[in-house]
C-alpha cells in the first residue's frame, strides 16, 4: 500500500498572507463603519492610504493578532471563516492601543510613516483611538451566534490588562535606574505580559471562543499567546537598540537615546558586573543620550550581559507557550502553522 505524500505546511509568510486576504473585507466594513473622519485615519495607520485619504499600499503589518484567531479556530476544530469577527475585533483593538502608544511615548513615526498624531494632531489620534475601541466591543457584541457574549467577556479582561500595562509601563519612567526603586526584570514581564501579551492572549482564546471550544482550549491558546506576546515585546526592546533602521523605521539606539527602560537594560544593570555600574551613571544623569553615549550604552548593555539575557527571556517565553498548546488537543495541521510562526515572529528583524 502506498502512502500518501504529506501535505506541504505553508510557510508563516504565506500563512500571514492567508489571514490577511481573510480579514481585510471585514475589517474594511467594520471601518466604513465609523465617522469619516475617524475611517481616514483609521485607513491611515493600518497602511491603506496616505494622510489626505488617498490609496498608499505601504506596509500594512504583519497581521499578528488577526492570524493568531483564525489559526487558534481551525486548531480548535472550527474553520477560520468562524473566527472572522474576532480577528476584525482584535485588529481594531490592536491599532487603538498604537493611536494611544505612540501619544503617550512621543513616537512620531511607524513603519516609516508618520505616526496618525503626528500627521492629524493630538486630539484626533486620541478621538479615533477611542472610536475603534468602542468600535471593537461593538463588533464582538453585534456578531451572530451564540459566542458573542463570552468573546465580549474575553476582551474586557484583555482590555483591563493592557491598560494595567502600560500604566505600569509609564510609571517606570519615574523610578530610578539603580538602588533599592529600580525597575526589576521580573516587573518588566508582569508589565510586558499584561501590556502586550494580553492582546495577543485574547487573539488565541477569541479563536476558541468562536469555535467552541471548551474552557480548558481557550485557556490554553490564551496563554501561549499571552507567553509570546511577552516574547514579542522583548525581541521589540532588542530592535529598540540594535535593529536596522532601514527596516525598523526608528534610528539605531533610539530606545537608548530616550532612556526608555527596556528588558536589555533592566537585565543589564541588574548583574553585578562593572559595565553595570557604568552604565548605570551613563543613564541616571535623566538627560538623553547623544550619538557617543547612546553607542556606548548599547555596547555596555551587551558587555553586561543584557543582549544574551533577553534573547534567552524571548525563547524561555516561546518554550512555554509550546508547552502551553500541549497540554489541549489540538488540530494538527493548525498547531503545526502557529508552532511555525512562533519563532518567525521571534527571529525577526522590524
Amino acid at each position: 500500500m502506498t502512502t500518501p505524500p504529506a501535505t506541504r505546511q505553508a510557510a508563516p509568510p504565506e500563512v500571514l498572507a492567508r489571514c490577511r486576504d481573510l480579514v481585510r473585507p471585514a475589517l474594511a466594513q467594520a471601518v466604513r463603519r465609523l465617522h469619516p473622519w475617524h475611517a481616514e485615519m483609521a485607513a491611515f495607520s493600518l497602511g491603506w492610504a496616505a494622510a489626505d485619504g488617498s490609496p498608499a499600499p505601504g506596509s500594512q503589518g504583519k497581521g499578528i493578532r488577526q492570524t493568531l484567531t483564525l489559526l487558534s479556530a481551525e486548531a480548535a476544530g472550527a474553520p477560520a471563516q468562524d473566527a472572522v469577527v474576532g480577528a476584525v475585533a482584535v485588529e481594531l483593538i490592536h491599532v487603538f492601543s498604537l493611536l494611544h502608544d505612540d501619544i503617550m511615548d512621543g513616537d512620531e513615526t511607524r513603519r516609516q510613516r508618520a505616526t496618525v498624531w503626528k500627521a492629524y494632531g493630538t486630539g484626533p489620534a486620541i478621538l479615533a483611538g477611542d472610536a475603534l475601541f468602542a468600535l471593537a466591543v461593538q463588533t464582538l457584541a453585534d456578531s451572530p451566534g451564540r459566542h458573542s457574549a463570552a468573546a465580549v467577556r474575553h476582551l474586557a479582561g484583555t482590555l483591563t490588562d493592557l491598560v494595567r500595562g502600560q500604566a505600569d509601563d509609564l510609571l517606570f519612567e519615574s523610578r530610578p535606574w539603580h538602588g533599592p526603586e529600580a525597575v526589576q526584570p521580573h516587573e518588566y514581564r508582569w508589565m510586558a505580559e499584561h501590556k502586550t501579551g494580553a492582546l495577543l492572549g485574547c487573539a488565541a482564546g477569541l479563536g476558541g471562543v468562536f469555535a467552541g471550544a471548551p474552557a480548558t482550549t481557550v485557556d490554553a491558546l490564551a496563554r501561549a499567546g499571552r507567553h509570546l506576546g511577552v516574547a514579542f515585546q522583548v525581541v521589540d526592546d532588542l530592535l529598540g537598540i540594535w535593529g536596522d533602521p532601514a527596516v525598523t523605521g526608528k534610528p539605531v539606539h533610539s530606545d537608548l537615546r530616550r532612556l526608555k527602560k527596556t528588558y536589555p537594560v533592566l537585565s543589564a544593570l541588574a548583574t553585578d558586573r562593572p559595565a553595570a555600574r557604568r552604565l548605570a551613571l551613563l543613564l541616571g544623569t535623566g538627560n538623553p543620550l547623544d550619538d557617543t553615549e547612546a553607542r556606548r550604552a548599547a555596547d555596555l548593555v551587551e558587555e553586561a550581559g543584557g543582549r544574551s539575557a533577553a534573547l534567552a527571556e524571548a525563547h524561555q517565553q516561546l518554550a512555554c507557550a509550546r508547552r502551553s498548546l500541549e497540554t489541549v488537543p489540538l488540530a494538527p495541521a493548525a498547531l503545526g502553522e502557529i508552532l511555525a510562526l512562533l519563532p518567525f515572529l521571534i527571529d525577526r528583524t522590524g
